[in-house]
């Protein structure tokens, strides 16, 4: 059901992961996957072209309300009011502009490695970062958020599930969480973008399903761009499960019309129609788990993720310091992300995309094994 383009098309895509590299580069930086288009949503972006469905959004849609709701409760074990959702652009967006409304120039705390655009974006919106550095299991560091949180630590950023690790956080460790933010009054933004990429073994738990305090100081955030590789439509939702996360979000400057519509269109379709495409996904990104622990390069170790298509890679043992990315881009043709971009401490790490076919995965993990000294 899922294909993949050939090489040649692949490259004459425009998007950040295929462009910019030179000739005969295969990119596995950026999350976005190679595979075509889910066929109904194909299908529903046609149709707007073809009666030039291009204008501006309006609202939250009762498609996209319905949508949304039904595919939360049944992949997610989710139960959303769909009265308590609301349009943005992206979930960055939505990140920073709610910073922007619960602590201005306040302390922002979050996981690292991290995704990169925390590291990037949130000092020059004003913000003082507070990076917690995950424990060597891969674990969240609660012994240091409560010092964090003592120290005025006012937002916490979540990504669940982890991105880079792919790690998915249980139930006990949300619920810890929750209830240290709670004894300092502090919200947890819960970015959980890569939740309907969860692989077969774990079991993903929304933050507004982890407890009450989790819903009282919690706001979610969510999209169908990364599952169902959208994120040039520019759709996002927030999600919220209790009256002070609401008042919250009416204080957001946003209004729909800088939403992309296509993006609403789009995602309707995903939520409502896209769980054989997903399914299909899934599967794929499973075997695809297997096939990088049956060929990753000898000296290369990792932890299989438990969610998305990304694979955080330790090359410590290759002895390729300061920068493994920048070798494999210029001895293998792989461009990689580099891990110092998630982590000023991660230089020994890279980031693989494997959001792609076997056969292209085979060729990226053959030129990294070639590519290493005899």
């Amino acid at each position: 059901m899922l294909t993949v383009p050939q090489l040649e098309v692949l490259r004459q895509r425009r998007s950040e992961k295929w462009s910019g590299h030179p000739p005969g580069v295969i990119g596995a930086t950026v999350a976005e996957l190679d595979f075509a288009l889910a066929p109904p949503i194909a299908a529903v972006l046609h149709d707007a072209i073809a009666r030039s469905d291009l204008g501006y959004a309006h609202e939250v849609t009762p498609q996209l309300r319905a949508a949304f709701t039904g595919f939360a409760a049944r992949r997610l074990g989710w139960r959303v009011d769909p009265d308590r959702l609301t349009l943005i652009p992206e979930v960055l967006i939505g990140l920073i502009e709610l910073c922007r409304v619960l602590a201005p120039g306040g302390k922002v705390g979050f996981a690292t490695a991290g995704y990169p655009p925390f590291l990037e974006q949130l000092p020059p919106a004003g913000f003082t970062i507070r990076q917690i550095p995950l424990r060597t299991d891969g674990s969240f560091d609660l012994d240091r958020l409560a010092v964090e949180l003592r120290d005025g630590l006012r937002i916490l950023i979540l990504a669940s599930p982890h991105n880079p690790t792919g790690r998915v956080l249980p139930r006990d460790e949300l619920e810890q969480i929750a209830e240290l933010c709670a004894e300092y009054d502090a919200w947890v933004l819960a970015d959980e973008i890569h939740a309907p990429l969860v692989l077969p073994g774990a079991e993903f738990v929304p933050w507004l399903e982890v407890s009450d305090a989790a819903r009282e100081r919690g706001i979610a955030l969510t999209s169908a761009s990364k599952a169902f590789n959208l994120a040039g439509l520019k759709c996002a939702l927030l999600v919220t499960a209790s009256d002070r996360a609401q008042d919250v979000v009416r204080r957001l400057p946003f209004t729909a019309e800088q939403v992309g519509l296509l993006g609403v269109i789009a995602a309707e379709a995903a939520f409502a129609d896209g769980d054989a495409w997903l399914d299909a996904l899934i599967a794929q990104l499973d075997r695809n788990r297997t096939l990088i622990g049956e060929r990753l390069p000898a000296g290369v170790t990792w932890s299989p993720p438990q969610a998305t298509y990304l694979g955080w890679l330790d090359c410590a043992g290759l002895g390729l310091a300061p920068d493994p990315a920048a070798y494999f881009l210029d001895r293998a043709k792989v461009a990689l992300g580099p891990g110092s971009d998630y982590d000023p401490a991660g230089r020994d790490r890279v980031r693989l995309n494997f959001g792609t076919g076997p056969e292209l995965l085979t060729e990226m993990l053959d030129r990294m094994n070639a590519a290493l000294p005899a």
